[in-house]
Order: structure tokens, then sequence, then C-alpha cells
């Protein structure tokens, strides 16, 4: 066993250097890179997301050249403590600036050992205690290399790393299968939310065409109507005092929450807001063919830019608003949506309003919503507990790095 006391600190910038290699101006406008910016990383190290350009189209903070062995911290909203690992990157794989890109001094520091001991706990209080700023805080490339990490020899690094990416692999994956439970049970609870709202319940039904491309068949007792005679648009405004309601893909409509420090907008502002009704279907016109959609909760505010309407009597909002967060109608948002490009398409009343949809009898719906919470209240519940469980094993593995690259535990000789 290598016996080990806890480790001597020494500032980060004395074993690695930071921000090495910068684009130039003079780069070739049909130079194509691979380019991660800071909304690509999460907090669990992972980079989520890579996109291509033409060096001319873009953005003007892809400039920042990474090598296999770096690692990347994001300099902005340092709380979410977006850090990753660059391993065998492509030679055009090109960061925004901000991030700074830390590289191990071979001689001081082994690259492996350099991605754990950055997600060490006292580092990552540093880098946010350092930060400055309310809503947005950020921290200098220079401030960081000022914090002071453990730094045993070398040749300790190496054992430590080989230790902790042994033990490690383990928990990833099991945090890997639990992930793909959690897509599992996803797509099993939009399969039982799309077959209530567009088939029904009872699978031994006769069926007829629907006449709509996107919905095929529907129980032939229902009926086939357009948005525009199942809804009347609202638009009211100058209640500030209404809570303030949010709109999103993965949870629909809720009541928003504040921080003390995040609190935006006044009273007067409030007064733009549109009012939505308890009950009333509320949506995100730029992103409805994300499925951004929900239904409002209580009376509040939404934003000025989203579009409120109110069903009609033979219409529940809960049978609504779960078919318009079904993948199918989603994609019949994109379809009637304006816009040249998908991140700048808009669904406006208009087109919204002429699109078609399948209405069952009232009581019907009733049934269907009450089928459609009870089952994926299972499932929700089951998430919930794979959730946290995942959350223990992040746990676990985050306190085994921190005692490792510390030195609170001793590492086998033959790791």
């Amino acid at each position: 066993m290598m016996a080990q006391n806890q480790f001597p600190r020494h500032r980060l910038k004395f074993a690695a250097t930071i921000n090495d290699e910068t684009l130039t101006e003079d780069v070739d406008p049909d130079f194509e890179i691979q380019y991660i910016d800071i909304g690509n990383v999460n907090s669990s190290g992972t980079v989520d997301q890579v996109a291509s350009y033409r060096f001319e189209a873009a953005p003007s903070r892809a400039r920042r050249i990474v090598r296999d062995g770096d690692v990347i911290i994001s300099t902005v909203r340092t709380y979410l403590q977006a850090i990753a690992p660059i391993t065998a990157p492509p030679e055009n794989l090109i960061v925004s600036t901000g991030f700074a890109v830390i590289r191990p001094r071979p001689d001081m520091m082994d690259p492996k050992f350099c991605r754990y001991v950055l997600r060490e706990p006292t580092f990552l209080a540093e880098v946010e205690m350092r930060s400055t700023g309310i809503s947005y805080p950020a921290i200098n490339a220079s401030e960081i290399g000022d914090i002071a990490i453990p730094l045993p020899p070398i040749s300790a690094q190496k054992m430590i790393a080989d230790y902790v990416e042994t033990e490690t692999a383990e928990i990833d994956t099991l945090i890997g299968a639990k992930q793909r439970l959690l897509e599992l049970m996803a797509e099993k609870r939009r399969a039982i939310v799309a077959e209530a709202v567009m088939r029904g319940l009872e699978p031994s039904a006769p069926l007829r065409p629907s006449g709509i491309d996107w919905l095929g068949d529907i129980p032939a007792h229902w009926k086939v109507r357009r948005v525009a005679t199942m809804f009347s648009q609202r638009d009211e405004r100058n209640e500030p005092d209404l809570p303030l309601l949010e709109v999103s893909i993965n949870s629909g409509v809720a009541v928003r929450e504040f921080s003390s420090d995040k609190i935006e907008g006044t009273a007067a502002d409030f007064n733009t807001y549109k009012i939505a009704c308890r009950g009333d279907i509320a949506f995100n016109k730029m992103r409805m063919w994300q499925g951004a959609v929900g239904v409002a909760p209580v009376d509040g505010l939404v934003s000025p830019d989203y579009t409120v309407a109110t069903a009609k009597a033979e219409l529940l909002p809960e049978y609504a608003g779960q078919l318009f967060r079904t993948a199918s109608f989603s994609a019949e948002c994109g379809r009637n949506s304006q816009g040249i490009t998908w991140d700048r398409l808009r669904l406006y009343w208009d087109g919204f309003r002429d699109i078609f949809m399948p209405v069952p009898p009232l009581h019907e719906q009733q049934q269907l919503v009450d089928h459609i919470t009870a089952e994926t209240a299972k499932i929700d519940r089951l998430r919930a507990s794979t959730e946290n469980s995942i959350a223990l094993l992040r746990e676990r593995r985050a306190a085994l790095i921190a005692a490792a690259v510390t030195g609170q535990i001793e590492i086998p000789e033959a790791a």
C-alpha cells in the first residue's frame, strides 16, 4: 500500500499553463471547426454536444484551441461546475473563450490526475467563492490559476489517477445503466400519453381515418376539430400582483420560483405580462414545436411573448395539455410555424388555430386524463427513486475522488 498523509497544496499555475493557444483572425474562412460552447458541458463533466461551423460563420467566442489531456473550466456561471477533460480530440476542436483551458506541465502534473483534482470539492468551492457577479457570476482565468490544489509527486499522481479510474469505472457503469433506465421510463411515459390521447383506452374500439396526416386513425366515435373551434385566445394584462408562471419543455406550466438575487423586472414591467387563468393553455411560441406548452395551475402571469388560450366547454384543458405535448402534435406545430431555420421557428395564433385535433366525448376525456395521471404517477415514482440512486452514486464517486487526490486514503501499489 502507498502510505499517504494529506498532500501539500500549490497554486494551479505552478503545475499547469492556462489558455495557451487561440485561433487568430487570419484563419481560412472556410476552415471547418468542431465547437464546444459553455452550455454543452454538464455538471457531471460530460460534453453533451459538439457543433460544426465554418470559421467565418462560427460564434466570435469560438477561439480556444484544446489538446489531448487539457481540462476546460467554465469561467461564467461557475455554480454550474461545467468542467470537462479533453481526451483524443480532433485537430479542429475549438472551445468557447468562456472556458479556461488548463494544460498540465508534463514534469509537474499527470493529465489524468489533473482531470480528477480539478473536481475536488475544495477547488470547486474556491472557484465559486472567487467569482464575482450575482445573476451571472464569473471568474478570471488568472484567479483560477491562483487557486491551490493538492500536488503529490508525479509518480504518486499517476498511481492515484489509475486507482481512481479503476474504482470510478464501476460506479460509472452503474450510473450509465440507471440513466438508460430513465430513458426507457421516459419513452414508456410518452407512449402511454400518446396512445391515450390519440387512440383511447379500448384496444378493440373500431377506428376510422381521421383525414389528418399526423393523426392517422382515431376511434370512430371521436370528432376532429380545428383548434380555432375549441379555443379562444386570451390577451388580458394589467394584473402585476399575480404570480409569475413559466412554460418549459420538461414540466409544462408551473409557478416560477425566484431566489432573492434573481428576481427580474418590476411591477411596472409585469403590467405588460399576459394573464393566464387557471385551466388556460399557455405556450412559448418559439418552442411550441418542442413541446413547451401546458395548463396553468393557478391564475398567473406569463411572458408577453407567450400565447394564452381558453378551452371551450366541450374540451377539458387537461386533455388538451396532454395532447399538445405529444411528439406528433409538436411536429405539426413545427410545420405550422414561421421561420427560416428550426431555431427561429415561431408558432403564432393564426398557425396554431388552423391545426386539427382529436376531440373525444367530454366524459371520455376525463377518463383519459385519469388514466394518464395514474399510469404516469407510477413511472414518476420509479423515476424519482432512480434519480435519487444516481445522485447517491455521484456523491460516492465525488467522495472517492476527493479522498484519493488529497491523500486521505491509501492507494494499493498495484493500482
